[in-house]
């Protein structure tokens, strides 16, 4: 058990009562999607229905639903309630263009904040924290789906939204921040300033946890993150598709994220052919919803890439744990043949204490042959080494890297700011081969 009461008594449910809940909230969910012209039209060609489930081992027998079929489906194919139960809609155009929409009932966001607030209370939070929102707010899940929840818990949230960096260190020091909501690649930028400030993290500001989301990162990255800013960083998992943040999130121990059972059925299956991996095997996430209303999703395809920890928590949760997310499949690239993902790369990078808080892949064609450069911002002593130790520096990360990804970049070291930041997602490839 926790070493005091969950928030939610479900956290510690055993094997079998979790396993009738999902049930009875499976055939719901067939039920409720049904409702959708998509779904009415999908179940009905494949003769299925809530009967259709009479144990989770009957879940394959739904079909996958897939982007494309959000897309497709723009605006309301796949709303299986009546616009006017419609309470907020979140809305993404993808890196595409092509748009999709995700709705949600009073209902829904209700639920949605009490998953959040189990999330945030699993870690610490209580009534009267101070909480700093550092996600941007709008169409966006993350800033809202963390505000709500927090405010659930009765914190003191300051929804700053991302951005105006010297303003947000201030606040942290004059409201006593206990915790922040943060994308990685915006904490790493954050270092800078703290130096340029003459602001301590670990001396001067109140910083109990933060919790970090929106882009995937490596432990490298996130050890880097704890030893710089003195506190612990939790990893959140969502999507916009599933409600956003606060499916999966993790407790102290710090040992895989803790999906919520209750809420969201699972599966892990090989992206290729579609078929169930072996237990412990990485490959990618597919998700049911279980008490969506507005636009409930059967067997979903996430396209993040990860497995299942061996185990139950030493926390106590009974609730299984995904590994960190390792990627997204759309996220790999291909140079000369070789299936490339940018977590490998930073994961390298972030390994040497020589290299700073930024690089970008850059992919582009030499000629007919296809070149990958990796630029490197290092840190300010680093940079100040002399040209043979750089020339030397430069080879060994060229090195690291085939040894990693089969494939030696072209690597270029630069100085410390040279490479663009931003505050929101960070754009750590860019692929230049069709220009």
């Amino acid at each position: 058990m926790p070493t005091e009461e969950p928030y939610d008594p479900v956290e510690v449910a055993e094997a079998r009562p979790l396993q009738a809940l999902q049930v009875e909230r499976l055939r719901w969910t067939v039920a409720q999607a049904a409702q959708s012209p998509h779904y009415a039209k999908v179940l009905a060609d494949k003769g299925l229905g809530p009967e259709s489930i009479r144990t989770l081992d009957d879940l394959p027998l739904l079909p996958f639903t897939e982007k494309q079929h959000l897309r497709d489906s723009y605006p309301y194919g796949l709303l299986a309630v009546p616009k006017a139960e419609v309470v907020r809609l979140h809305h993404s155009s993808g890196t595409t263009g092509l748009a999709t929409a995700v709705f949600h009932t009073a209902g829904d966001i209700e639920r949605w904040a009490g998953l959040v607030a189990r999330c945030l209370h699993m870690v610490g939070m209580r009534k009267g924290d101070v909480f700093q929102n550092m996600m941007s707010y709008g169409l966006f899940t993350g800033g809202l789906g963390l505000h709500y929840g927090a405010e659930r818990l009765g914190a003191f949230v300051i929804p700053t939204g991302a951005g105006n960096t010297r303003r947000q260190i201030e606040f942290m020091r004059i409201f006593e921040t206990a915790a922040i909501h943060i994308i990685p690649s915006y904490a790493m930028a954050l270092l800078g300033t703290f130096k340029q400030m003459g602001v301590d993290p670990k001396r001067d500001l109140s910083l109990r946890f933060a919790v970090a989301g929106a882009e995937p990162y490596t432990e490298e990255a996130r050890d880097r993150l704890q030893s710089d800013w003195g506190i612990p960083f939790y990893n959140c998992y969502g999507l916009s598709e599933m409600c956003g943040p606060g499916v999966a999130f993790e407790c102290p121990e710090q040992q895989g994220l803790h999906l919520w059972e209750d809420s969201y059925l699972h599966e892990i299956i090989d992206p290729e052919t579609g078929e169930p991996v072996d237990e412990g095997e990485r490959g990618e996430l597919v998700l049911t919803s279980l008490t969506r209303e507005a636009m409930p999703l059967l067997r979903y395809r996430t396209r993040d890439l990860t497995a299942f920890m061996p185990g139950r928590c030493p926390c106590g949760r009974t609730h299984r744990r995904l590994l960190r997310i390792g990627g997204r499949t759309d996220d790999m690239f291909i140079v000369k043949g070789v299936n490339i993902f940018p977590m490998q790369i930073e994961r390298v990078l972030l390994s040497m204490p020589q290299v700073g808080t930024t690089y970008v892949i850059v992919i582009d064609r030499e000629g007919y042959s296809e070149r990958l450069t990796v630029k490197v911002e290092l840190t300010a002593d680093a940079f100040l080494g002399n040209l043979e130790q750089l020339q030397s520096l430069r080879d060994r990360i060229a090195d690291m890297l085939r040894h990693e990804i089969l494939v030696r970049p072209r690597v270029e070291l630069v100085e410390p700011g040279t490479l663009p930041r931003t505050e929101g997602k960070a754009v750590r490839v860019i692929d230049q081969r069709d220009k």
